[in-house]
């Protein structure tokens, strides 16, 4: 006993404690939540064998087009496949990696967003199909980039840090950050947690009238939200008029927040998906009004597993980060690979840990407005691994859906997967792998 650890004050609580009492300052970092938390892992397909038959990969097509914004918008998106890149900003971001997401967007037929702090003119070149974020903080916000963007998302809230705003610190608010934000130069930027012209829903619907009438009700409206009650917050957004809703589970990353938004708010987005998907069943708009689902996304498993609960697409954002090189080990210079683990320990951290987005001080030039360090991000270079990274998550997501007999992804239904641990069937909806059961619900 004289050396077992305390389960509720172990060395991670103690730390804590200890930072805070010398500090008096909370953490602040990137990225997503680490805790464990029930995710799309805890599903399994039920693919087809005798009762089912399985489509041949080889020979029969399996279809990934998606449709978004049917319902108001004269001109709908139509994308390639049902994988979209999460809105990350410019500032968060540096210009390379906005630039390569394009491309690689682009290059897969799907669409890129831009983040809070306006719409960089790299990004807008090189996407074809790009989504215009309306946040609260209305940094950079411009109505003339607003009429270029092929869709709009009004921002009320983010998995990360549901209920709060972003946080932009000064070492990334350089000369063309702050030009573009209309803010001071080096200085801390706090985004308004909440849109300051609106206190309810019917401010909403004005609001989003006013997007309709600027852009001539060509592009498809977006609502985006952090999870959390999530049921009322679709209703809302339906009633509101929106063409698609985007709901973003709290393991959904950030550039900068407060650590206790990241661990502690909103709810995971294996919980939140059904929970959409029954607030548009029961407002009969189901497949009227597209879904989008947000918040650890990782693999084509994952995506088919969205979709077979009910969602029409998934976005990815620390998935694309991954996929430029965050977290590796080496950088990729002209002259070849540079090791990066010299730099991650000036950070107190390493490879595969790292989570120091808001330093502005990322080892592989992702995260950053550092003039010499966002050279190590070359976007011809990150759009072709985040384009194959894209195309490995479409190839695993039809090979699924071929697995369950489906000539078309968003055939996927919920009926295709058990879960494994009672937590997630009751959040999923679907039956304990073995039984018919349901937790939570009647068993008939």
């Amino acid at each position: 006993m004289a050396n077992e650890e305390s389960s509720s004050f172990n060395r991670h609580v103690m730390d804590y404690i200890h930072r805070a009492s010398e500090t008096g300052l909370y953490d602040i970092r990137g990225l997503g939540a680490k805790r464990n938390l029930p995710t799309f892992d805890d599903l399994v397909f039920l693919t087809a064998s005798a009762s089912r038959y399985p489509l041949e990969g080889y020979r029969e097509k399996c279809v990934t087009t998606t449709l978004l914004g049917t319902r108001f918008a004269k001109k709908p998106l139509e994308l390639q496949i049902p994988i979209t890149i999460a809105g990350m900003s410019f500032g968060s971001l540096s210009a390379n990696v906005k630039d390569a997401v394009g491309r690689a967007a682009t290059a897969c037929g799907t669409s890129t967003t831009t983040g809070d702090g306006g719409m960089t003119r790299e990004e807008r070149k090189s996407s074809q199909t790009l989504v215009y974020q309306c946040l609260p903080s209305r940094y950079g916000f411009n109505p003339d980039d607003l009429r270029q963007a092929d869709a709009i998302e009004l921002v009320i809230g983010q998995g990360a840090k549901p209920g709060g705003g972003g946080m932009l610190l000064g070492q990334k608010v350089n000369a063309r950050v702050a030009k573009m934000r209309t803010l001071p130069e080096g200085i801390d930027q706090r985004s308004a947690c909440r849109h300051p012209d609106w206190v309810g829903p019917d401010d909403l619907t004005i609001k989003l009238q006013e997007l309709r009438e600027i852009t001539d009700w060509q592009v498809p409206i977006y609502i985006k939200m952090g999870a959390t009650r999530v049921k009322d917050d679709v209703k809302l957004a339906v009633k509101a008029g929106a063409d698609v809703v985007v709901i973003d589970g709290m393991q959904g990353g950030t550039a900068a927040t407060q650590q206790v938004f990241i661990e502690h708010a909103g709810i995971p987005t294996l919980a939140a998906l059904p929970l959409a998907v029954e607030a548009l069943e029961e407002m009969d708009v189901f497949g009227e009004v597209q879904l989008i689902i947000s918040g650890g996304i990782r693999s084509g498993a994952d995506v088919a597993k969205a979709l077979a609960l009910g969602a029409d697409a998934v976005a990815v954002g620390q998935g694309t980060l991954m996929a430029l090189g965050c977290n590796r080990e080496t950088w990729l210079g002209p002259d070849g690979p540079h090791d990066a683990r010299a730099d991650y320990e000036k950070l107190g951290t390493a490879p595969g840990f790292c989570h120091h987005c808001h330093t502005g001080q990322c080892p592989v030039g992702i995260t950053t407005q550092d003039p010499v360090l966002e050279t190590r991000l070359n976007p011809e270079e990150g759009a072709r691994r985040l384009r194959n990274y894209l195309q490995v998550l479409t190839m695993e997501l039809t090979t699924l859906a071929r697995a369950c007999g489906k000539s078309n992804v968003h055939h996927l239904e919920r009926e295709d997967l058990v879960a494994l641990t009672i937590e997630a069937a009751a959040m999923a909806r679907v039956p304990l792998a073995g039984t018919d059961w349901i937790p939570g619900h009647r068993h008939f």
